[in-house]
């Protein structure tokens, strides 16, 4: 009979024990995980790829190594300053033209601005209208989105890249 109490005590509170585990901003917080393994590998992209390729481009419509990282930075900018409602800070510009180590500083402050985004982010505002690209009105969800898409999607360019020129991409090595 104890052991059919303590069942039935178990049984009543494991339910209690993993809701208390749910995240209060499931959504803002699994976009934050995308974002920290996408800035992480990003970074270490584009410090591994040389300075001198920077202006490689595997064919001439695509886009260089260099105009690719500082695209992430900049449109990092301008999406978490959407998200936040802050201002992209005075002087934040990445050029492909700048050198491996300035379009590198850049791409770490625009994360370093991203992180304080997310940060204060909370799903609750996830619905609020913002000022979206080209003036056009969105719902705040839509820049999280595009943010860890743009991410995803600009990762594989820089992969790619490094895999032409006979690199291997940060998420290809072993972890240690």
């Amino acid at each position: 009979m104890k052991r059919l109490i303590w069942l039935a005590i178990a049984g009543l509170a494991a339910p209690l024990a993993l809701s208390a585990q749910t995240t209060a901003n499931p959504i803002v917080s699994s976009a934050r995980e995308i974002y920290a393994r996408q800035s992480k590998l990003i970074v270490a992209a584009a410090e591994e790829m040389p300075a001198d390729k920077y202006s490689y481009h595997p064919t001439p419509d695509q886009w260089s190594f260099g105009k690719v990282t500082s695209h992430i930075a900049m449109s990092s900018y301008a999406v978490c300053s959407m998200l936040s409602g802050t201002a992209v800070p005075d002087g934040a510009k990445v050029s492909d033209t700048d050198s491996k180590d300035q379009i590198v500083a850049g791409v770490k402050a625009a994360f370093d601005f991203c992180d304080k985004a997310l940060g204060g982010l909370q799903d609750s505002s996830l619905g609020d209208t913002i000022t979206f690209f080209r003036g056009t009105h969105a719902p705040r969800a839509r820049a999280l989105f595009e943010l860890t898409g743009d991410l995803q999607d600009h990762y594989s360019q820089q992969a790619g890249y490094l895999r032409l020129n006979g690199m291997l991409p940060p998420s290809a090595k072993p972890r240690k």
